[in-house]
């Protein structure tokens, strides 16, 4: 009976040891809700650490950190009463918003069956110093790394760098102000010198020289057009192609079989020639520029409709510049014919009737602008509809805004349309 009393008390002492080893370990909850000064809840992170220590009911708390994530201002966590630990301890918290540590603070939990708020836990401090600043001390331009390597790959400022000037780079690559007249030009090693040159020359509806007699295919022009690719050369109307109808070497056209001139045909060219005058200082206006390009709309009305419009804006135009005009119109069906118009402003450009026969009608003018307004003129042809050209004076004020209008019109009531396929406009400014 005295070994039996013996194992059986060994046995319930084994079975309290067992239960006592698996007991919860105490946890107090901290619970609160945070606010950053302004008001707003604080949005972070909460990084809680502490070093190794054993709780009030013997448990071994082994050195760790954990991270509660802060939404809308609400924290809750469950930690280990560091009150009665052994030995004494503390715990290390981190508060972590906007990407970075925005401060710390230490605390103490005590053992509570009810949450506490961060004030009941927070340890009062000795030392009545606030919190001192981050260090002042500037950091050094090597102490970040690639930092010296890449400033010295940027340009510098020299020592006659100025605001407000055209720079050129100097011999040590530093940047540098160009002080010279402001109606000079700079070149592109840094120099200057007066600008000058006159614009370019155009040559507009010259006859080539050469005899139009059916076997003759060689033609002449006064001048070499400069660029070769500038010159438009029309045979009765009709646009010639490079390489397919004639060859250009020089000044002189040379026609290709099956394109050779015939008794009566018509030719006239345009081109455009080098400036006059050598240009010192580079070109003193901008190129050529396309001011509208686009499709146009369709109609079938018996009254004129608007199929597209161009507007050049007030204060553009200056006396001296060219304007060029190119229009492409297409016909569906063949039960009636139509009219088309072109309008420079409210000066008429271009006004012809079109028979039902008539599937496309091309065309191109140009203003000539001076002072009082511009001078115009104008061509267009068909595929059945001739050639025609005209000569026309518009004394619009160019400091006004321009509208160059292509209107058109069926002759009779129908559902056949006249379409403009495409139409551009290009101002070439004064030199």
């Amino acid at each position: 009976m005295r070994k039996l009393a013996t194992r059986t008390g060994r046995l319930v002492g084994t079975v309290i040891l067992a239960a006592a080893s698996v007991a919860a370990v105490p946890l107090t909850t901290i619970q609160d809700v945070l606010y950053k000064a302004d008001g707003t809840k604080f949005n972070g992170l909460l990084i809680i650490s502490w070093n190794s220590f054993e709780a009030n009911d013997v448990s071994n708390i082994v050195s760790q950190k954990v991270t509660v994530k802060v939404v809308d201002g609400n924290f809750r966590v469950r930690l280990v009463p560091t009150a009665d630990s052994n030995p004494s301890t503390f715990y290390s918290v981190k508060y972590n918003s906007d990407g970075k540590i925005q401060f710390q603070e230490t605390w103490v939990v005590g053992t509570a069956s009810t949450p506490l708020r961060i004030r009941d836990v927070r340890a009062s401090t000795s030392s009545s110093s606030p919190l001192e600043p981050p260090s002042q001390t500037p950091i050094q331009e090597s102490d970040v790394v690639g930092l010296v390597g890449d400033l010295g790959l940027r340009p510098v400022k020299g020592p006659g760098f100025s605001a407000g000037r055209a720079a050129a780079i100097n011999d040590s690559g530093a940047i540098e102000a160009v002080f010279v007249n402001p109606s000079d030009c700079v070149f592109v090693d840094g120099t200057s010198g007066p600008c000058g040159g006159a614009g370019p020359v155009f040559t507009d509806g010259e006859v080539p020289g050469g005899v139009v007699d059916g076997t003759n295919g060689t033609f002449t022009l006064a001048n070499t057009p400069s660029p070769a690719g500038s010159l438009v050369l029309y045979r009765n109307g009709i646009a010639q192609k490079p390489a397919v109808d004639y060859t250009l070497s020089g000044a002189t056209v040379q026609f290709l079989t099956g394109a050779i001139p015939q008794p009566g045909d018509t030719l006239l060219a345009w081109y455009r020639l080098p400036a006059a005058g050598g240009l010192i200082g580079g070109l003193t206006a901008s190129g050529p520029q396309i001011r509208c390009s686009a499709a146009g709309a369709s109609t079938s009305s018996v009254g004129f409709a608007s199929l597209g419009s161009c507007t050049i804006p007030a204060n553009v135009l200056q006396a001296g510049d060219r304007v060029e005009i190119h229009f492409d119109l297409g016909h569906a069906g063949t039960a009636t014919g139509f009219e088309f118009k072109v309008f420079w402003g409210s000066t008429v450009l271009v006004d012809r009737m079109a028979g039902a026969a008539e599937l496309m009608i091309a065309g191109k003018g140009e203003s000539a602008v001076y002072s009082g307004g511009a001078q115009l003129r104008s061509e267009s042809w068909g595929t059945s509809v001739g050639y025609a050209a005209s000569v026309t004076n518009a004394t619009d004020n160019i400091v006004a805004a321009v509208t160059i209008d292509f209107q058109a019109r069926m002759l009779q009531a129908t559902t056949e349309t006249v379409t403009l396929r495409n139409f551009t406009v290009v101002r070439y400014p004064a030199q």
